[in-house]
């Protein structure tokens, strides 16, 4: 059958057409699904002997996604929560494929048919008083990565952004005035704009000033001016204190 072999056509175009396009899917979640598949795409070589390029839609059926997930939890030991982001990531393209291959919309609604794993969820935890203290002290503030750290965890403190919204503000995403609040374009995509505290505004306003940069710049670059990473960020002149900012904080 002539659709046996749309298998790599479509996978391409649900990233190009589907994700980037139409949804305008973050860079996180591009970057996720194509983890997700490229994991997928190994163990099709693994259990069926086919490169990517000769795969069809009848080989990544139902039971062979259900075969990836119990590889995925017993022989690479990932968690219910991974297990359930790759299977989103799969969902994700059967839907696609239902909607542009009638053909396959049987097998696609078989894979689509195949749950979630529930799991416990954790209480949030907060980060205590003494433990914001010794947050924003740990930057010394002698050097300009140590006042951009500083300000970083003050303005982390005081929105509950997460990181990669953190790095992502820009220098015109800080109102100050009358209403001082942060701008933010959260994860799926949603606008919000928090407000800030009388007493974090002029942290805020000094280091404007010392940035002396144009308005779309980023907030907290790295050395060189750029936007800092996931990666980046974990090597700040305080990288021990990133993992608190996992929490919620109670002031």
């Amino acid at each position: 059958m002539k659709g046996c072999l749309q298998f790599p056509e479509l996978l391409q175009s649900f990233f190009t057409d589907r994700l980037m396009h139409q949804r305008q899917a973050s860079p996180h979640t591009i970057a996720s699904y194509r983890d997700s598949f490229r994991l997928l795409l190994k163990f099709a070589d693994q259990r069926l002997g086919k490169q990517p390029t000769a795969l069809t839609i009848e080989d990544v059926d139902a039971s062979f996604v259900g075969a990836f997930l119990n590889h995925l939890e017993k022989d690479r030991q990932i968690g219910p929560r991974s297990r359930n982001v790759r299977l989103a990531a799969i969902h994700s393209f059967f839907r696609y494929v239902a909607l542009n291959e009638p053909a396959h919309s049987a097998l696609a609604q078989r894979v689509l048919a195949i749950p979630s794993k529930r799991f416990d969820r954790k209480p949030i935890d907060f980060l205590t008083q003494p433990e914001v203290d010794a947050l924003l002290a740990a930057p010394d503030q002698r050097t300009w990565a140590s006042r951009r750290d500083h300000i970083m965890f003050l303005t982390a403190v005081e929105t509950g952004l997460r990181v990669s919204e953190l790095i992502g503000l820009r220098c015109e995403d800080i109102v100050l005035g009358t209403g001082a609040h942060v701008r933010c374009r959260g994860k799926g995509r949603k606008e919000r704009s928090t407000p800030l505290r009388k007493e974090t505004v002029p942290a805020l306003r000094s280091w404007l000033r010392e940035r002396a940069s144009g308005p779309a710049d980023p907030l907290f670059p790295n050395a060189r001016g750029g936007w800092l990473t996931r990666a980046t960020a974990s090597n700040t002149s305080s990288p021990s204190m990133w993992p608190t900012l996992g929490k919620s904080v109670r002031l």
